[in-house]
């Protein structure tokens, strides 16, 4: 005899169940993101237009208006304007460049971590080794001074050129392999077809790659830049532990000079205001570039 064994019929879900079961899986994680990143955005705006330092007191747009004749504001938006554009443009160009010159190599694919230690290390420990070498200890002044090229130790923090200088090595140094996997990561995702054909009908390497890897790279340039540039225009680290905003305010950015008036004020209004506004020109410029390089990428 053959034994005979009866399963439970299984229950099925409902066509809405089967819909909603993806969205509560997800529903935790984006909760949580909405709770760190919208919430403190609402109280900013609700802040920015009250005064006092801890009684509220209302302002209305008073705090908005003081924008308009703040020399200080002004100095940091220019600062970080000054310092942004240049640290983006010098990792975009080193990241490119490396990225080009090791994309087919597979020795990078087994070592790739290696051009990746400098972005896992804390920025407040880059920072500080990088203070180390050119400010409290003078490696970099010494080193210079033992090649030949100056007699003298060099201070760091005398001219905003060189505090400058200083602000835009440490970042650059830390954060150049961000970019870098990424257009390493694009440039082997394409199709290698391309570029054979293109090779076949005598094209150089640097013709290649810069007439037919490059544009078809312009969507993944557009979004890593826009990714890093937000994250430069929030640059406090090195300002905060290199220079102070020295000297007489040159190196200064938005984000230290957010912090400088909340906590150094205190005026936590002011300071929210300041936010909202570095806010919306963040967004704006965001959605410009992005409206711009994918449309540029979809055409060509």
């Amino acid at each position: 005899m053959t034994a005979v064994t009866l399963e439970a019929p299984r229950r099925r879900r409902s066509p809405l169940a089967r819909k909603l079961f993806p969205y509560l899986l997800v529903m935790p994680a984006v909760v949580y993101l909405l709770s760190i990143t919208l919430y403190p955005g609402i109280y900013a705006l609700y802040r920015s237009f009250y005064g006092g330092k801890f009684k509220l007191e209302w302002a209305g747009l008073d705090n908005y208006k003081q924008l308009l004749t703040d020399y200080e504001f002004f100095n940091a938006l220019w600062n970080t304007m000054l310092l942004g554009s240049i640290t983006l443009l010098a990792e975009f160009a080193l990241a490119m460049l490396l990225a080009a010159l090791v994309y087919r190599d597979p020795w990078v694919k087994g070592f790739r971590i290696i051009f990746l230690l400098p972005m896992l290390l804390m920025p407040s420990a880059v920072t500080f080794i990088w203070k180390l070498m050119f400010n409290d200890g003078r490696i970099i002044s010494d080193l210079i001074k033992r090649i030949g090229l100056i007699d003298f130790n060099i201070d760091w923090m005398f001219s905003p050129a060189l505090a400058r200088f200083v602000v835009i090595f440490t970042d650059v140094w830390q954060w150049t392999p961000f970019l870098f996997i990424i257009f390493v990561a694009g440039l082997q995702g394409q199709d290698k077809e391309v570029e054979e054909a293109a090779r076949l009908d005598g094209a150089s390497w640097w013709s290649t790659f810069f007439n037919v890897s490059l544009p078809m790279m312009r969507p993944i340039i557009a979004v890593a830049l826009i990714l890093r540039g937000i994250d430069i225009l929030n640059m406090f680290t090195p300002i905060q532990l290199i220079t102070h905003g020295a000297p007489g305010g040159a190196t200064e950015t938005l984000s230290y000079y957010i912090n400088r008036v909340a906590w150094d004020g205190p005026d936590f209004g002011y300071a929210s205001a300041i936010s909202v506004v570095v806010l919306i020109l963040t967004v704006i410029l965001a959605q410009v570039l992005v409206r711009r390089y994918f449309r540029s990428g979809t055409e060509s």
